[in-house]
């Protein structure tokens, strides 16, 4: 793999917890995640990432890091990660963790050792009068403690921020990204990259970030072919490209793209607006339709408004999940068919829809408390995955030990053994499109085609032409030599509403 492998690679996110369980404890784990690399590897992506998988409270599934130099018990041993990673690599495989510089855990040292000493409190934010502030998960960002003073948290209380005009905090960052650089991870992702610096009156996107990320580049700029991926949720692209300036961030989360609805004059704006940002300081593009934070796409793109928005969840809109998942299949091959990488987070390539009705006593999202429990949060797309069976667990792990979140009975039809051997299954059009991805996109450039407003339409480098039909009656197919896939069954040689094709010119 080239030492521009991140520029087009199709990289998988696995939320640990939910992914595979080794051991039977019912939560996921390194064991299990070993045990599907093979899986991984016949799925056709290039990397993997992993969120959070340090010793931490869970008070929000592991971005309360306690350690970060090494590896919650539940999850395995630093010694099973080292393994992990260059078994990973033995099967081609690149490796990208989760690093959260904006805070800490109420459990860290650091936190603790500030708790009992006063003077050691400016590695955080520590005050003797909170401003007005709120929580992004709800509720007041600040908590007392016992002798009076107040400190910040954006958000949950066991997640207290960083102070980034300390030194010391630089410089722990520094040693912990040549940590696991050492130890063959590939990548960071660097979570809620635009709030760390604080100002009196914001803490977002203020300029000094940018001094903290150039410092980043020269660490990984040590080693070879490591990269930085930023979660970067801002709505002024010129400030987002900011962060992928050479010195700087190599990508970051396209969540214009992830947060579009359905609807091809959006889709055409938002694509056009990410590569013309993009292109504006050399750095390729990411394509993402959902992640551990965000309604599954299935459900998404079933309701009325397909759009997101974390300020308006719409948890539990009524969805027609035949209709959204024919738009998912159809948004897969868009997403893999544009320039530069894609993201698949575990379980879309399964067509696994959001689980609504969790039990309200079995959720573990802070969302869900600090909202006084008018907001479920984002359990429902952390459900563990369906492997095998015919009911829960669905071979999520060893015996019939009960997985952390219930997975719905339904999901037995969408089990990866249900769908290896289905030709029309959505398993069988993920594997089909990354292995054609390997060898005839990723990186690059695309020319638009005009079949009119309700179609996207374009052609890539390698020649291969997409088109997707987001409009209610079939389009005719321009000009091709054969059809190379589809999302689904093209009538009289007309593409249907709803769906996506791959051509050859």
């Amino acid at each position: 793999m080239s030492d521009t492998w991140w520029r087009g690679a199709a990289i998988y996110q696995v939320y640990l917890r939910s992914f595979a369980d080794g051991n039977g404890d019912g939560v996921g784990d390194l064991a299990g995640l070993r045990s599907r690399l093979p899986y991984l590897s016949d799925l056709g992506v290039n990397a993997i990432w992993l969120n959070p998988w340090y010793p931490s409270p869970m008070a929000d599934g592991g971005y309360d890091v306690a350690d970060y130099r090494d590896v919650e018990p539940v999850f395995g041993t630093l010694q099973e990660a080292e393994t992990f990673i260059e078994e990973a690599h033995e099967l081609g495989i690149k490796i990208i963790i989760d690093v959260v510089p904006n805070h800490s855990s109420t459990a860290s040292a650091w936190f603790q050792e500030a708790l009992k000493d006063r003077s050691k409190r400016d590695r955080f934010w520590f005050r003797d009068e909170p401003n007005g502030w709120r929580s992004i998960f709800g509720g007041p960002a600040w908590t007392q403690v016992e002798d009076g003073q107040w400190y910040l948290h954006l958000f949950d209380p066991g997640q207290p921020d960083f102070n980034w005009d300390n030194p010391d905090v630089h410089q722990e960052f520094h040693d912990v990204l040549r940590f696991w650089f050492d130890r063959g991870a590939d990548g960071i992702r660097i979570d809620s990259a635009a709030l760390l610096v604080k100002s009196a009156t914001s803490f977002e996107d203020l300029d000094g970030v940018h001094d903290i990320y150039r410092s980043w580049r020269r660490v990984a700029d040590e080693y070879d072919e490591r990269i930085l991926v930023g979660e970067v949720w801002l709505p002024d692209q010129e400030r987002f490209a900011r962060y992928l300036r050479p010195d700087e961030l190599h990508t970051a989360f396209n969540f214009d793209f992830l947060a579009c609805p359905w609807e091809p004059a959006a889709l055409r704006a938002s694509i056009s607006l990410t590569l013309a940002t993009h292109a504006s300081v050399g750095a390729p593009p990411t394509w993402v339709l959902s992640n551990h934070d965000v309604a599954r796409v299935v459900t998404r793109y079933g309701r009325a408004d397909t759009s997101w928005d974390h300020g308006a969840r719409r948890d539990g809109a009524p969805s027609d999940l035949e209709l959204g998942h024919r738009r998912a299949r159809a948004a897969a091959l868009l997403a893999m068919a544009l320039p530069g990488g894609v993201y698949v987070y575990q379980g879309e390539e399964l067509g696994l829809p959001e689980v609504d009705d969790l039990p309200d006593h079995l959720r573990q999202d802070p969302m869900w408390t600090r909202s006084g429990h008018t907001v479920p949060g984002r359990d429902g797309c952390r459900v563990p995955l369906p492997w095998a069976g015919d009911a829960p667990p669905f071979g999520f792990g060893p015996g019939a030990g009960e997985p952390w979140l219930p997975q719905p009975p339904e999901w037995k039809e969408l089990t990866v053994e249900a769908q290896a051997g289905d030709p029309g299954s959505m398993l069988t059009l993920y594997r089909t499109a990354l292995r054609l991805r390997r060898d005839r996109l990723g990186d690059g450039s695309l020319t638009w085609l005009d079949l009119g407003p309700e179609v996207l339409a374009f052609t890539r480098d390698s020649g291969l032409t997409c088109v997707v039909n987001l409009g209610a009656e079939p389009v005719r197919l321009p000009p091709h030599e054969a059809v190379l896939l589809q999302s689904g069954s093209l009538v009289d040689g007309s593409l249907p509403s709803d769906t996506a094709v791959w051509l050859t010119a």
